[in-house]
């Protein structure tokens, strides 16, 4: 944390960090440099999203935003996916007991907590000094974790990965929030979550060569660092939100610990009431998503006898309907309501998990189709709600904590799991039991959570 953020003194301009791109430069352009592209042009990889429009008004500095934080998220999903894929396999290299197995997972999700340190800082001194942060964090825990020899050392390397992963999640999504216009917020955070989507058909995809990797699972988890030294290179080129460069201009470098710790106590006194109907809907949502989610591999295997490939295939076809569902729910959203659309994604991925676990082998994969697409709706939605409610000074710190709700919600839940699993003999008898938690998230949306869709920030959460 050595690097500084000095306000400049009077006459000079501002550090490059702190220079919005889409603000007149205060600095002459280099004769070398390549000019931008035309107002409002397109990237290549923007073709792959052709089914729904973009908004408009989007600048090429929003776009070179977009992809360089989709291109972590990506990187970040893969690593995730893994360890739902290829829990199978790791269970079995590392000799891990049946009923210890949900308890190990819970253990690694609870990585989120020392995250909330990490997106507090970067309501102290920059989203951007964060970012960077975080990428070089995630790249040496998901390389040493191809080297773990225990159960232990497993859990504690992935619980560091999780660590930089979840914060460098909350906080890309905090700067599409601060960045896009008010009307494309849930797209720009839906076309985030999509390419994460890609990221997780990904790793199904090198998963279905599992048996014949080198080094099986752990062969994968070293693939995983090959593009985050890439991307450690592009992330030079993303600048400060404006949102925050102007709030720092205004408050300038933390001189105490207090100041520090200004973000958490201002989310804990300004906005309560708003903080617990969040943590109210969050917490049961995980609770059960959580853990249906990371059994399903498992399910599928040792259930409907499907082979590596298999699973694979199911999850690569799939995740089609997890891209579309990401962007669609952010972009109806944006156009009908959030309230609306979340309420119905909750309520769809409630009857696809129910139909997944007790559908006959031919059904299950409509029904995973189901949950999926239902899942990754209601989950950009929750991602934009948690940066919405709150104001500049404290926001990356709320979307802390709501990746924090989520996962102490994920954690118990797969800890019941185990429990529920020595009572009732399965893990299919455990999730349906867990099923009538899902139940409270839309209730609470619908009624207890004020519409945000298409209202600027600062007139949804002021600050006080």
């Amino acid at each position: 944390m050595s690097e500084k953020i000095n306000t400049p003194p009077a006459g000079e301009p501002p550090p490059a960090e702190l220079v919005h791109p889409d603000v007149a430069p205060v600095l002459p352009a280099h004769p070398l440099h390549p000019s931008h592209p035309p107002r409002g042009q397109q990237p290549w990889w923007s073709w792959l999203f052709f089914y729904v429009r973009p908004p408009e008004g989007l600048t090429p500095a929003h776009w070179r935003m977009l992809g360089l934080l989709g291109a972590a998220y990506m990187v970040n999903s893969y690593d995730i996916g893994l360890l739902a894929l290829a829990l199978p396999q790791i269970q079995a290299g590392l000799a891990i007991p049946e009923d210890q197995i949900g308890a190990l997972t819970g253990l690694i999700r609870l990585g989120v907590i020392p995250a909330l340190i990490l997106t507090m800082l970067a309501d102290v001194v920059g989203r951007r000094r964060l970012l960077l942060i975080t990428i070089l964090g995630f790249t040496v825990s998901t390389f040493a974790t191809a080297f773990a020899r225990t159960s232990l050392e497993f859990g504690v390397l992935q619980f560091f990965a999780r660590m930089f992963i979840y914060a460098e999640e909350m906080l890309a999504i905090v700067v599409i929030a601060e960045e896009l216009d008010a009307k494309a917020r849930g797209w720009g955070i839906g076309i985030l979550a999509a390419l994460g989507a890609m990221g997780h058909g990904v790793a199904a995809g090198l998963y279905s060569f599992v048996g014949s990797i080198p080094y099986g699972w752990r062969g994968l988890y070293l693939l995983g660092i090959l593009p985050l030294l890439v991307l450690t290179w592009f992330r030079r080129n993303l600048r400060e939100t404006k949102r925050f460069a102007d709030f720092f201009a205004e408050r300038g470098e933390p001189t105490s610990v207090a100041e520090y710790l200004r973000p958490i106590r201002d989310l804990l006194s300004m906005y309560p009431g708003r903080l617990a109907v969040l943590a109210s809907a969050v917490f049961p949502y995980w609770f059960l998503t959580s853990t249906a989610l990371q059994f399903q591999s498992k399910f599928l295997q040792e259930t409907h006898g499907y082979s590596p490939g298999g699973v694979a295939l199911l999850f690569i076809l799939g995740g089609v309907f997890a891209v579309i569902g990401n962007i669609a729910a952010g972009s109806a959203s944006d156009r009908y309501g959030r309230r609306l659309i979340m309420t119905s994604a909750l309520l769809v991925n409630l009857a696809g998990t129910a139909l997944f676990y007790h559908a006959d082998t031919w059904a299950v994969p409509p029904a995973w189709c189901l949950m999926l697409f239902a899942y990754f709706g209601g989950e950009v939605l929750f991602a934009a709600l948690a940066t919405e409610l709150f104001p500049t000074s404290y926001r990356s710190t709320a979307s802390g904590a709501r990746s924090i709700m989520g996962a102490f919600g994920g954690a118990s839940g797969l800890v019941f799991e185990g429990w529920a699993f020595n009572v009732f003999g399965s893990h299919q008898a455990a999730i349906t039991v867990m099923l009538t938690a899902a139940l409270i998230p839309p209730f609470v949306i619908w009624f207890f959570v004020p519409e945000t869709a298409t209202r600027e920030l600062e007139e949804i959460a002021p600050e006080l």
